[in-house]
């Protein structure tokens, strides 16, 4: 059983809070919701802590109906690996660069596109809002594939 989930990108400013959020919001809609809430936290391996979300994806995900709350981006610190029981990242060479910051996270750190065939989300920040819908779009159908796994 997974009590707390972890999320991880690059700089922790779109992909990796927009997850987060989804996962907090959408946790009770999963087909065998748990008593007691999953905690999801995420952070970015290339963080400037206490950097703001990015106000594209802010305003998409409210626009689906998910309150961003407010978010400070934090770097990823071995910490964070091991006090988490899973830990999802953006891309597939993400696992590596986590893996190395904690050997022992070895065996609990996954693709969020572990389901769509280990699939990268691509890094929406700077680019056009196309991209960042495609992007959330993606992220959401993840998340929920992920919720049906662990709740």
């Amino acid at each position: 059983m997974f009590d707390n989930v972890l999320i991880v990108c690059h700089a922790n400013v779109c992909r990796s809070p927009a997850a987060e959020m989804l996962f907090k919001a959408r946790q009770g809609r999963a087909p065998r919701a748990r008593t007691a809430p999953i905690a999801f936290h995420s952070a970015g391996i290339r963080a400037v802590n206490g950097h703001g979300m990015d106000p594209v994806m802010r305003r998409l995900l409210e626009e689906r109906g998910v309150a961003a709350g407010l978010h400070h981006a934090r770097r990823l610190e071995r910490s964070l690996v091991r006090a988490a029981d899973l830990v999802l990242v953006s891309e597939r060479a993400q696992v590596s660069e986590v893996e190395a910051l904690d050997p022992a996270a070895r065996g609990k750190v996954y693709p969020l596109g572990k389901w769509e065939a280990d699939s990268d989300v691509a890094d929406p920040h700077g680019g056009a809002d196309d991209e960042y819908r495609e992007s959330l779009v993606l992220i959401e159908h993840l998340v929920m594939g992920w919720l049906k796994k662990i709740c």
